[in-house]
């Protein structure tokens, strides 16, 4: 299965032979059922910390020498990324709200650093926290320079609080089994997504060749319509993240691919804020 998240594509989270991993049961013994058995460098015949071992026996699909990820893992490598954000944002806010042009280099930057690391074999630490420096100089100098409209005042706030909503309430529809990540539901929200980046794509074009609002999507009754989708694609997003994390965890996963559970859970949650800035700018506009 692929990842609605393309940090969470690559190798290791969610497949297995089969193409699906672990969606409508628990995990079983066996490579069949492991998403990191026979594709994981880690695995026997690519791990590298791997002891030759004797004709007929077999090795640990991980050598002892490497550590598993584990769930305290992804979250103090989430919250060093986030953190990371929240500064850069501080430092934007501060120092970039009157200067949009840097703003908007940062976020280019930001970008170019996200797609490099969604094709990296392995994450990278410091290009995680790159990225998250300058998505939050980016975050931070775009909501200072809409908090600066006096009809704007607050809305970044709100935005971050709506935030936090969403993912404390997807995080408890997840645990609860309201929300359950399947592959019927994974093939859904990639066709949901491909059509929202395809028309917003389209919105930008219209954007920059036709002026105005382009085909009006982030304006009036249809802006407000495509930003609630846009938060709802997010939040599921974040389902599926949550899936991943969890599956990774239950069949072992590498330490460092916390890193990558981190990095994929900033993405989802700086899209959902900026949706959520949009959709509250144009309410109160």
């Amino acid at each position: 299965m692929r990842s609605s998240n393309p940090v969470f594509s690559r190798r290791g989270f969610s497949r297995d032979n089969n193409g699906y991993a672990g969606f409508d049961a628990p995990p079983q013994a066996g490579a069949a059922a492991n998403p990191y058995a026979g594709t994981n460098p880690y695995a026997q015949g690519g791990n590298p910390y791997a002891q030759d071992a004797a004709p007929g026996t077999q090795t640990p699909q991980y050598a002892p020498q490497t550590r598993r990820m584990t769930m305290d893992d992804v979250v103090l490598r989430t919250g060093m990324t986030l953190g990371t954000v929240i500064a850069g944002a501080a430092v934007g806010w501060i120092f970039l709200t009157k200067s949009l042009g840097f703003a908007v280099g940062a976020g280019l930057i930001a970008m170019v650093l996200a797609f490099v690391q969604s094709f990296k074999r392995k994450p990278s630490p410091a290009l995680i926290l790159t990225y998250a420096a300058f998505e939050g100089l980016f975050l931070g100098a775009l909501s200072g320079a809409i908090n600066d409209v006096p009809k704007l005042a607050g809305a970044p706030m709100q935005a971050v609080m709506g935030t936090m909503a969403v993912f404390v309430a997807m995080l408890i529809a997840y645990k609860t089994r309201i929300v359950r990540v399947t592959a019927r539901f994974t093939r859904y929200l990639m066709i949901a997504l491909l059509g929202f980046v395809l028309l917003s794509f389209v919105n930008v074009l219209f954007m920059a060749f036709g002026g105005g609002d382009g085909l009006g999507f982030r304006s009036g009754g249809l802006g407000i319509l495509f930003g609630v989708v846009g938060v709802v694609l997010g939040a599921l997003c974040l389902a599926l993240d949550f899936k991943q994390v969890e599956d990774g965890i239950a069949y072992g996963a590498p330490r460092e691919e916390s890193w990558l559970a981190a990095f994929g859970l900033t993405v989802t949650l700086a899209w959902i804020y900026m949706e959520l800035l949009r959709l509250i700018s144009i309410l109160r506009d």
